[in-house]
């Protein structure tokens, strides 16, 4: 007696075949790219396989064609969201990262104080870059996770919702980015930006806008490959159907004045008050006024907005709407340590990057995803490039909860601050905007 088995579906491509092509420099065709990305998702084209495909992909780079597929192939990987019942128009923003970035905080109850819904969907910090819900997790009761019921509900109330995104949004990414972090395919522009995209158009968002940031603390340090990555992104919402703007913005020097996560949610709660330091300020208001004239609102007054009240009065919303206390103490931290200014002269240096790894080993990052962070902990800064400062003044202070992290710290920013005789120059935040 013989068992005949059920034969296995015949595949439609090869994945070496893919492989090849790209290796070679080809253009992949669209049913060959979303046949490779499908089949990753579900664990036919093995790690390996993909590992050589997205090297390619970094070598050899890809049309725009191809990544419009491919962020497609990463969307159709899992569900998509809608907001058409709500019944007002919505507005996302996102940043690619960087020191001291708590934008999102200010910005999205400001922007939903105009009666434009903003549906944040964040994630986590992972080494120097802070992650927005850790910032908010410093805020007592608040929580992340939300249902899609009561995101929505929240949406058509307060107007700004900051939560985890679900993980049902663009599955093929998540599985995507882990292997190009252990693979140094990281960098390949056309994966950064199918990475973000599949998430933001999944979304179901109306509009977006992208901060997308150049310099020592950013993901791109170089300005023209940040202008390459915010022009190949514009091009995918647009190609998309979600009208998409983007703004290049400087991140040589950390953003504010506050390091970490419970003093960057004061710092943001300071900007919501119509005070916070000029150039948090100035960043928050270029991105409302992007975002709201996406939305239909051209002529809103976004400074009058902090100054009235209304925007705070939509913060305390959305932080209670998720159980959060707006009125409760934040963390303090246990242990501080100074550092002052060895002579007079202009700060003229602040290194980003130093700094956020500063933050980082006093423990307001995590070095892995399941690692908890001390809200606590971070650094607070009392100068910035261009202020004159005395001998003695206070440059910044570390904070931490074990006196034993500030070597570590102290090791990160040596040599990354600099005081001068003569004033730097001065750059605008905002350096371009980017439109399709």
């Amino acid at each position: 007696m013989t068992h005949e088995s059920t034969p296995a579906a015949v595949e439609p491509h090869d994945a070496v075949d893919v492989i090849r092509a790209k290796r070679d420099g080809g253009a992949i065709p669209e049913d060959a790219l979303r046949w490779m990305v499908d089949a990753y998702t579900r664990g036919y084209v093995s790690d390996a396989q993909m590992s050589a495909f997205t090297m390619a992909v970094l070598l050899n780079g890809m049309e725009r064609d191809e990544i419009r597929v491919m962020t497609d192939a990463m969307i159709a990987s899992g569900e998509r969201m809608s907001f058409a019942g709500l019944g007002k128009p919505t507005v996302d923003k996102h940043s690619t990262g960087g020191v001291g970035d708590k934008i999102t905080l200010p910005l999205a109850p400001l922007v939903a104080s105009f009666g434009v819904a903003v549906p944040q969907l964040s994630g986590r910090g992972l080494g120097h870059t802070g992650g927005t819900l850790d910032k908010l997790e410093s805020i007592p009761g608040w929580r992340a996770a939300l249902s899609n019921d009561e995101l929505f509900a929240q949406l058509q109330g307060v107007g700004a919702v900051i939560c985890a995104a679900g993980s049902g949004l663009a599955p093929a990414d998540k599985k995507l980015y882990a292997l190009r972090d252990v693979t140094g395919t990281v960098e390949a522009i056309p994966l950064i930006a199918s990475s973000i995209m599949s998430k933001k158009i999944a979304e179901g968002t109306d509009s977006l806008v992208l901060d997308v940031k150049f310099g020592s603390g950013a993901f791109m340090r170089d300005i023209d490959r940040a202008r390459e990555l915010a022009r190949t992104m514009v091009a995918l919402g647009t190609d998309s159907g979600v009208s998409t703007t983007a703004l290049l913005t400087d991140m040589n020097a950390p953003l504010g004045l506050a390091i970490g996560n419970a003093n960057e949610v004061r710092e943001s709660v300071e900007v919501l008050a119509g005070a916070g330091p000029t150039d948090v300020v100035e960043l928050t208001v270029a991105l409302a006024r992007e975002m709201l004239a996406l939305a239909g609102r051209p002529d809103a007054d976004v400074e009058k907005a902090l100054t009235d009240g209304r925007a705070m009065d939509a913060w305390r919303a959305m932080i209670r709407a998720q159980d959060g206390d707006p009125d409760a103490a934040l963390p303090s931290p246990k242990e501080t340590h100074v550092v002052t200014a060895p002579e007079d002269g202009h700060v003229a240096r602040l290194d980003a990057l130093s700094f956020g790894i500063a933050a980082w080993r006093l423990g307001a990052g995590r070095a892995r995803a399941q690692d908890p962070v001390i809200h606590a902990a971070g650094i607070d800064l009392h100068a910035k490039p261009g202020d004159v400062v005395r001998k003695g003044q206070p440059l910044f202070t570390l904070l931490a909860d074990d006196a034993a992290r500030f070597e570590r710290a102290l090791a990160a920013v040596d040599g990354a601050w600099e005081i001068s005789p003569h004033a730097p120059a001065t750059h605008p935040i905002v350096r371009e905007r980017i439109t399709a």
